[in-house]
Formats: C-alpha cells, sequence, structure tokens
C-alpha cells in the first residue's frame, strides 16, 4: 500500500459519517441488543446504510445519536418517545447554532465596496 492510499483508508475512520460498525458490534458497544437498533431505525431515528450484501452499516455518529435514545429509553420513557425526543433536541441544537451564526454576521461592521 503506498502512504496516499493508507490515508485514504485511515480517513474513513476519523469520519463520523462512514458507516464502519456491523449491527452486532455496533449493538455490543452502545450496550443494547440488535432489536434496538432495528428498532430506532423504524423510529426513523438513524437510517443505517447498506453493505452489498444488504446487512446494516451504522457510523460513529450514529451511535452516538442511538446511545442517547438508549439512554432516555432505560430512564423509563417509550422507545418512540425518546426517539422524538433525540431528534428534538438535535434540531433545537441545529437551530441554537444558526440563530448564533446570524448574530456574529449581523454584529459585523457592514463594509462599503466603495472604499
Amino acid at each position: 500500500m503506498t502512504g496516499k492510499t493508507t490515508s485514504r483508508a485511515t480517513d474513513k475512520f476519523d469520519d463520523d459519517d462512514y458507516p464502519a460498525y456491523t449491527m452486532g458490534r455496533a449493538a455490543e458497544m452502545i450496550g443494547t441488543t440488535p432489536a434496538f437498533l432495528r428498532a430506532v431505525g423504524e423510529a426513523r431515528l438513524i437510517v443505517p446504510l447498506r453493505s452489498e450484501g444488504g446487512h446494516r452499516r451504522y457510523s460513529r455518529y450514529q451511535l452516538r445519536v442511538a446511545a442517547r435514545a438508549r439512554e432516555l429509553v432505560d430512564q423509563g420513557t417509550p422507545i418512540e418517545a425518546a426517539c422524538r425526543i433525540v431528534i428534538l433536541e438535535d434540531q433545537l441544537e441545529e437551530a441554537k447554532q444558526l440563530n448564533e451564526e446570524l448574530r456574529r454576521t449581523a454584529a459585523e461592521p457592514s463594509r462599503d465596496p466603495g472604499t
């Protein structure tokens, strides 16, 4: 393998969205069952990618999201509600970031293109 090929291969593992984990490994990593991962998939909280053979593959980002839902379920929240809560939390965080970006843009002094 050349240095360039090795670099591209390891870049995939640094990518939070790269679907590197099988269902069994993913379930093991977050301390749950494959059935739980299927359930959060059915609730559309996460949508795993599929390998050429049709097997589910999960990214680190998806596992963090599923783990958050698992925490809520462990606290007694029904799975459908837990998935909705996690979705709403993500939407709120995204809105906060957008608002902050708009505030920064609005606070910047306007630049006159003629000067």
